[in-house]
């Protein structure tokens, strides 16, 4: 279906590092015994229905809902899941049919079949969420069915991405007699026909998780229930997980946790696996903000913020400076962000305002949310104000907010400058591009770049080989430093860390770095 270039496919490897107590004995009896897995993390739903959600929402609609499509432990390209095979029909990638598997049921025993999954498609986009997943289906025209079983996507343009998009839990697949056509659910309710079926939920505390004996598809369980606790702040996680009322976390670590294992693991049997990702770090400029519209005072930033220095004093190292939106291991991927600014420079940033006009103090607020990205968010923005200041080019104030009321403010455009972070709906350079330009974007913040939009996407999509699109992508990062809207800081890794009576870690983060709950499980012995 897909031509991928090598090292693409070596993003789905996982490398463990295993940080355990020496050998001894103990069993759970069975494999089991129905006992919960919990997991814990710091990343809590900002919805619950699919049709609003373009952030880490994902991470429980991924183990709830079924998708047609789906990645399989250690999977560089998505493979059946609901659907028994997808296929583009046409030569161009214009027309994209997917046959369903025959009997499948959501978790109410409801049947799902190809009108559920129209249904689910279509109310994506005629709800229209600012900011939500309806910003993946730009190239979608019309959703076709074929009796019960077929399903036919009509693109607007040639798209060879589009099963990828098909793949994200922003495409779960809803039962239209519970997820209403035009508007989003409103009961707190939620069900689907995924892995698991969803017990019970308590908004920001704790999600239960049981298999879904319903369930068809890719996924292979090796426990039968996982609870998911949400915490406020890594240190709660964490010390949550050493005093066992937790088995493992993702999502929460931060810099000196991950530091803190590593050194003592041995004392504390506990396991951390660490797993190369393309999740990045990056900040964006509203041009709504009399300051922030202008390029000069974009680019003066540009010039000052030390990566290295931010990575080493506040991530230790635990994460690596990013130079392009476009993180390292996906085609496309340059430093353009060096080769242009090279190293900090506060006698360059105040040429570039004064070749502006600007010669007083910038005055420049920086928000952050403080229950997202982990621990160590607001000492990295005390340190990108440290920086700033230190130029004496600009005056910083910081404000932050939880997730629930950050992400509408930032749609709202409240933010002259705001952090975000990315972790990839799918393994590909689009993904990093297209997202964050066009009148509707994951941003909620218009991005109008014609050549990047009009041009360079659009050729990119044509190209079933993957591997041989990265002239479009770095001269479209090339527009992004020129325009300098969003200005990339790190590229991260992901860790879980569980105590030693857990196994499948390893596995259970898949191409999108979301955890696949199933892959855990209990180890008999040890």
């Amino acid at each position: 279906m897909f031509k991928r270039d090598r090292y693409l496919r070596q993003m789905g490897a996982i490398t463990s590092i295993a940080l355990v107590a020496g050998c001894g004995v103990f069993s759970s009896g069975s494999s089991d015994d129905g006992k919960p897995i919990v997991v814990g993390t710091t990343s809590q739903p900002s919805t619950l229905d699919p049709a609003a959600a373009w952030d880490s929402s994902w991470e429980l609609f991924r183990n709830v809902h079924q998708t047609l499509l789906n990645f399989p432990a250690g999977a560089a390209e998505p493979e059946p899941d609901a659907a028994e095979s997808c296929r583009f029909t046409d030569s161009t990638s214009e027309v994209y049919t997917c046959k369903l598997q025959e009997g499948l049921k959501f978790s109410n025993g409801h049947t799902l079949d190809a009108k559920a999954v129209k249904h689910s498609i279509d109310r994506i986009k005629k709800i229209n969420v600012n900011g939500g997943p309806a910003g993946l289906l730009t190239t979608l025209g019309r959703v076709e069915t074929k009796g019960d079983l077929e399903v036919v996507f009509h693109l607007n343009q040639p798209d060879a991405t589009f099963p990828f998009v098909l793949s994200t839990p922003a495409m779960a697949i809803v039962d239209p007699e519970e997820y209403p056509a035009d508007k989003l659910r409103k009961d707190g309710g939620v069900t689907g026909a995924g892995p698991y079926r969803l017990e019970s939920y308590e908004d920001g505390k704790e999600a239960e998780l049981v298999k879904n004996d319903s369930y068809k598809g890719i996924a292979k369980l090796r426990n039968s229930a996982v609870t998911i606790r949400y915490f406020s702040g890594s240190s709660e996680v964490v010390n949550a997980l050493k005093k066992k009322q937790i088995d493992v976390i993702y999502r929460g670590l931060g810099a000196t946790d991950v530091v803190d294992i590593q050194e003592s693991g041995d004392d504390t049997g506990l396991q951390l696996v660490e797993n190369p990702t393309t999740e990045i770090s990056y900040l964006v400029f509203n041009p709504k903000d009399p300051w922030s519209k202008r390029p000069a005072v974009r680019k003066a930033i540009a010039q000052v913020i030390d990566r290295p220095a931010l990575v080493h004093n506040i991530y230790k190292d635990t994460v690596e400076p990013l130079y392009s939106m476009i993180p390292k291991g996906l085609v496309g991927h340059t430093t353009a962000f060096f080769d242009d600014f090279g190293k900090p420079s506060g006698a360059k940033a105040k040429r570039i305002l004064e070749q502006d006009g600007i010669t007083e103090r910038v005055p420049l607020t920086l928000w952050y949310t403080t229950d997202r990205y982990g621990s160590q968010t607001k000492p990295a923005f005390e340190e990108l104000k440290r920086q700033l200041e230190a130029s004496d080019l600009f005056t910083v104030t910081l404000k932050s907010r939880p997730w629930k009321t950050y992400a509408p403010g930032y749609q709202n455009g409240e933010y002259p400058v705001f952090g975000r972070g990315w972790n990839p709906d799918f393994p590909d350079a689009d993904n990093f591009i297209a997202p964050f330009v066009g009148e509707q974007n994951a941003l909620g913040t218009p991005y109008d770049s014609p050549e990047i939009t009009g041009q360079l996407i659009p050729e990119s999509r044509r190209e079933s080989d993957r591997g041989a699109v990265g002239a479009q992508f770095e001269k479209a990062q090339q527009i992004l430093v020129d325009d300098a809207r969003l200005l990339p800081l790190w590229q991260g890794k992901s860790y879980v860390a569980a105590n030693e009576e857990i196994a499948g870690a390893e596995n259970s983060i898949d191409p999108a770095t979301m955890m696949a709950m199933w892959e855990l499980y209990w180890k008999t012995s040890w």
